[in-house]
């Protein structure tokens, strides 16, 4: 069976790994799938932070 194109990555809100004054401890994290064909980079999505209770860039983390 060939093996996909697809992968599963996880983003990270950026602002709270930088800011410890947020609303609350913690770092919001969500998944989604990418084409490694299509985007080789990394990416960067701006998505609900619930601890920043804001929208905010999360990037894609190993």
């Amino acid at each position: 069976m060939a093996k996909g194109v697809r992968i599963v990555v996880t983003l990270e809100c950026t602002e709270c790994r930088t800011n410890p004054d947020q609303r609350r401890p913690g770092v919001s994290r969500y998944t989604t799938q990418k084409n490694r064909r299509n985007t080789t980079g990394r990416m960067e999505l701006k998505k609900y932070c619930r601890y920043c209770n804001k929208h905010t860039v999360h990037k894609e983390t190993k």
